[in-house]
């Protein structure tokens, strides 16, 4: 699947199959992630990569749903970076289109994740000057919704709004 198809493809899937997901394919999705445009090259992001099933089983503290993913991604920031939310955005979009274009469904669970950030942080063992941005669970799909975006000529503007 070519970038552009994958980005029209893309939908935030929270139904999972819980099948497993290869190493290698993993390491793609991450390998996306880390190559996101950063700010003055700073990329201050770590990536930890969660598969065993009890460790997800604790991390759907967030959204129960995410029991049956194959795989969570914890996106770990420097704040020290004065664009680490902008970076790990970008990161987490890379991420995201990747897991579509390797046949996987994937979520951007920020708004979940937030409120439990020190808990998280403590159960993954992320240093205490570090930031968790998000998780994001991957996993093979029980189902794609079909939910329809925004035409873009309700969207876009030429020279002013």
């Amino acid at each position: 699947m070519d970038a552009l198809e994958a980005i029209r493809k893309r939908r935030s899937i929270r139904k999972y199959t819980g099948d497993p997901i290869p190493r290698a394919d993993l390491e793609t999705i991450i390998d996306a992630g880390r190559l996101a445009a950063t700010g003055s090259n700073q990329q201050p992001w770590d990536f930890i990569v969660v598969t065993e099933r009890e460790m997800i089983h604790r991390l759907k503290a967030a959204s129960p749903w995410m029991d049956k993913a194959g795989a969570i991604i914890a996106v770990v920031m420097d704040p020290s970076s004065r664009w680490w939310v902008e970076d790990g955005a970008a990161a987490v979009e890379n991420m995201l289109i990747a897991s579509t274009a390797l046949g996987y469904g994937a979520c951007w669970l920020e708004g979940y994740t937030l409120p439990r950030e020190e808990e998280f942080k403590e159960l993954l063992g992320i240093p205490t000057e570090k930031r968790l941005l998000t998780l994001v669970p991957i996993g093979v799909p029980a189902e794609w919704p079909k939910k329809e975006k925004k035409p873009l000529e309700e969207v876009i503007h030429w020279e002013r709004y």
